[in-house]
């Protein structure tokens, strides 16, 4: 109870407590809340009546909000940068006011200029169009003068008779037929390009009879012949094959004479006919000895005196690689000179000339004197004598250790196999050749043999008897390849071999190698050679070897190249005057039809000249084994050395060292387009360049986009069949000069080393001129070639990377080279400038020019020191 009330006046007491307090805090938040306005109301009002009280101040000193000017405006802080940009933007706009008044008036004064220029032109014009019209008149004028005085050639008007004319009067004895009066001129202008119509012999009779190998191998090389036409109305000249025959016993010539007269185009006289006969074996058969042949021409290997019309007839060589080419790599090389024997013969005599004389009635009937002496046994004995005296190694045999070959009366048979007789050949530096002991039988298939034979593997013939014919005769000079001695001075044989040098020895072997491969090596030669001997008695040009066409590729030109300096700057260097022409190609024709007799007579007989009247030239691997740097006062190196040669009659062929010449550059690419753009953009502002012929080895086309660069001269891009680097020689149809710089597409050459290398090449037009140099020889120890690519002081070629050569030398390399030596280039993907350089030397028998360059890396105060000779 007393708990109970406690805690109630307790709980009371405290109640009253909380009242004050709540109170108390009510009292609080009011007087706050009421400081709070006061503040906010009233201060604000005080402090605006005392602002507005101190603007009214008089001292303008105390005036601090009010309206001030701009200068007591500036004095702020935070207002003095906007000031300056102001002041900084004023000055700015008086500037650009002044510049656009200074810009106005020049602008009145270019307008000015600008008016006179105009006037200028105008006036410029009126001149060029007077200046035009005076030339137009001055050119006028001349082509009227020289028409006065030169007057127009036409062509000759080419007169065909008809098929039953005979045309031309009948000589007095068919023996009596020359050019002059069995050829019917007419039929041949110059203009006609010597037109050739070859008939079928199976159409015929005799072709029945005909040699299978013989018949096969004549057609085909007819057919790819540039001369021969189908048209035979409009042809120069007829040509028949008659042998050689399988049986010559079963066609008489009574028969063979009647078939002849039956030919289409024989008008009773045969005129403009050429009769062949060739001859596979040692034993064929005089086939048309007792046939009348008119007025037709006889080629063959066999012919009698009384039978055979100098001048008009042609003996030719035997056909003894009918079906096949020559084995190249079975022919020994050139060297040594000197062999194991100095000469040797192998034959035996199966019938003497008195026998033969007793039996062949005819020939006794056409002889008139004394029977001719017969030297034969005078040759044998001096020949044993010689033999046995073993003064110098030799070897006769007059016997055959097997049953010798058939043979004509009087004629020395040969024995053994053809494979035995050439390992003896390949031993013996001279081979003897024994002509018939009837000095009426001019030339046998036998003799024929022999000396094929004998040339083949480079062993000079020694032929014993003058009166003998050697093939085409009449336009090859023999004495360069073969020693034609009388048979009474068989005693002095011995002393003659011997006092022969060695050059001289070599001199002819090669001259001997040279005319087997280009007239007697194959169907195809023996052929055209004939072909040639008769357009060069009718004085017909031969004609043109084709040129490559070429494909060009669309390509699109960009702007001009710019010319690097460290190429074009020549330094100190002086090369004479330089020609700012523009693109000008080496005349053609200059000869035209007025080839003279001299120049047939050395082209024919000249192995290192460059020009042939058939287009077939000798290719023999050789080059000098030891080659040297030789210094020379005109700045360039020879290597190698000679004892003269063919340069002067080259560069008179070729027109010399014309005053006014350009070169082409040939380059060939493969897909390196940046590469490429970089080498072309260097041969800009290049002196004496005709044009640039770029030969695309890809057979993907350039791309679309590629952009080429204008070097000031053409820029023709090739597309070849194939990926070759045969195509690097191919003879362009676009190439115009004579001069060639073969160069590929990452050389670097500086326009004076270019400058430099082309006069070189101008005095030297027959060999490669280049900058690279490589060098070759023989391994003695280990039987193989040495080729050594480090910088040497003995060089042997040059590289047709960088190199000048001669038109000429891309026909040859193209058409003429053996295709087994292009096809192993295609086989390495390599050895294309090794085949060039052995083919030129083999041609002119001259080492190539080295002109010395230098890779700029750093700045060569003297230029000429790139250019000078290095004594060795």
């Amino acid at each position: 109870m007393t708990g109970y009330t406690m805690l109630r006046n307790g709980g009371a007491g405290n109640g009253g407590q909380t009242c004050m307090l709540r109170w108390s805090n009510r009292i609080r938040l009011t007087w706050l809340s009421f400081t709070l306005f006061i503040i906010l109301v009233f201060f604000p009002l005080i402090a605006h009546y005392y602002l507005t009280t101190l603007d009214e101040a008089d001292e303008a000193g105390k005036r601090i909000f009010g309206p001030r000017a701009g200068s007591e405006l500036c004095e702020v802080k935070h207002v003095l940068d906007l000031c300056r940009i102001r002041e900084s933007v004023s000055e700015e706009l008086l500037q650009l006011e002044a510049k656009r008044q200074e810009l106005n008036s020049e602008i009145a004064k270019l307008n000015l200029k600008i008016e006179a220029c105009k006037k200028s032109i105008e006036n410029a014009k009126q001149d060029l169009l007077q200046l035009k019209n005076v030339i137009s008149q001055t050119e006028h004028s001349y082509k009227e003068l020289m028409a006065q005085n030169q007057p127009k050639l036409s062509l000759p008007i080419r007169l065909l008779p008809e098929k039953d004319d005979a045309g031309l009067p009948p000589p007095k004895a068919q023996r009596g037929c020359r050019l002059h009066n069995c050829f019917d001129y007419s039929r041949c202008p110059l203009t006609s390009g010597f037109p050739v119509y070859v008939y079928d012999s199976d159409q015929f009779a005799f072709g029945s009879y005909l040699d299978p190998l013989v018949k096969q191998a004549f057609q085909a090389t007819a057919r790819a012949n540039v001369y021969v036409t189908d048209n035979a109305d409009i042809a120069c000249l007829y040509v028949i094959l008659v042998g050689e025959m399988q049986e010559p016993a079963v066609l008489r010539p009574a028969d063979l004479e009647k078939q002849l007269l039956s030919l289409p185009h024989w008008r009773t006289d045969g005129h403009n006919h050429v009769i062949i006969s060739l001859s596979r074996k040692s034993d064929t058969q005089n086939l048309l000895y007792n046939v009348s042949t008119g007025r037709a021409m006889v080629a063959q290997s066999t012919f009698y005196a009384a039978q055979y019309r100098p001048g008009f007839d042609l003996v030719v060589s035997p056909l003894v690689h009918a079906m096949s080419e020559p084995n190249f790599m079975e022919i020994p090389p050139q060297v040594p000179v000197k062999r194991k024997y100095l000469f040797t013969f192998q034959g035996e005599k199966i019938e003497s000339l008195r026998s033969s004389l007793q039996e062949a009635r005819s020939f006794e009937e056409e002889m008139e004197g004394d029977p001719p002496a017969d030297y034969d046994d005078r040759i044998i004995a001096t020949l044993k004598a010689v033999q046995d005296s073993k003064l110098d190694q030799v070897l006769v045999e007059f016997t055959c250790k097997s049953q010798p070959r058939a043979s004509l009366p009087t004629e020395w048979a040969l024995c053994g196999e053809r494979e035995d007789r050439l390992e003896l050949l390949k031993l013996s530096t001279f081979a003897l050749i024994i002509t018939p002991g009837d000095p009426r039988l001019l030339v046998s298939s036998g003799c024929a043999t022999r000396l094929f034979e004998a040339l083949e593997v480079g062993a000079v013939p020694v032929v014993l008897g003058e009166h003998v014919q050697l093939p085409y005769q009449d336009v090859l000079q023999w004495s360069e390849a073969a020693l034609v001695v009388p048979k009474p001075r068989v005693t002095e044989v011995h002393f003659l071999l011997r006092s022969l040098s060695d050059s001289d020895l070599l001199a002819m072997r090669r001259q001997g190698r040279f005319l087997w491969e280009t007239y007697f090596s194959t169907t195809d030669s023996i052929f055209s050679t004939v072909l040639a001997v008769i357009r060069t008695r009718i004085q017909i040009p031969a004609a043109p070897i084709r040129e490559e066409a070429a494909a060009e590729i669309p390509h699109r030109s960009g702007k001009a190249a710019g010319t690097d300096p460290n190429m074009a700057d020549t330094g100190d260097l002086d090369l004479g005057p330089v020609e700012t022409e523009p693109p000008y190609a080496s005349p053609k024709y200059l000869r035209n039809f007025t080839l003279t007799v001299t120049d047939l007579y050395r082209s024919w007989n000249s192995a290192p000249g460059p020009f042939h009247l058939f287009p077939h030239t000798p290719f023999d691997p050789v080059l000098p084994s030891e080659a040297k740097f030789l210094g020379s006062g005109t700045g360039f190196r020879p290597i190698g050395g000679g004892a003269g040669g063919s340069g002067k009659e080259f560069q008179a062929a070729l027109g010399g060292n014309v005053p006014r010449e350009q070169f082409t550059v040939v380059m060939l690419t493969y897909e390196r387009e940046e590469v490429l753009m970089n080498s072309l953009e260097r041969l800009n502002g290049l002196p004496y360049l005709n044009k640039v012929v770029v030969v695309w080895n890809s057979p993907k086309l350039p791309s679309e986009d590629l952009v080429w660069p204008d070097i000031g001269v053409p820029i023709m891009v090739v597309r070849t069949e194939k990926n070759s680097l045969n195509n690097r020689f191919l003879p362009w149809n676009e190439i115009e000069t004579e001069a060639i710089l073969s160069i590929d597409d990452d050389a670097h050459l500086r326009h004076d080393e270019i400058m430099f290398g082309f006069r070189v090449w101008r005095e030297a037009r027959d060999r490669i001129v280049g900058f690279p140099g490589r060098y070759h020889a023989w391994d003695i120890p280990h039987q193989s070639w040495l080729y050594n690519s480090n910088y040497s002081c003995e060089l042997s070629m040059v590289l047709t990377g960088a190199a000048f050569f001669h038109k000429y030398y891309a026909y040859l390399y193209s058409y003429v080279m053996p295709q087994a030596i292009r096809d192993m280039v295609d086989e390495y993907i390599n050895c294309e400038d090794i085949a060039m350089n052995f083919l030129v030397s083999h041609i002119t028998r001259k080492p190539p020019i080295k002109v010395q360059h230098c890779r700029q890396q750093n700045k060569i105060k003297d230029q000429l020191l790139c250019l000078r000779p290095v004594k060795l």
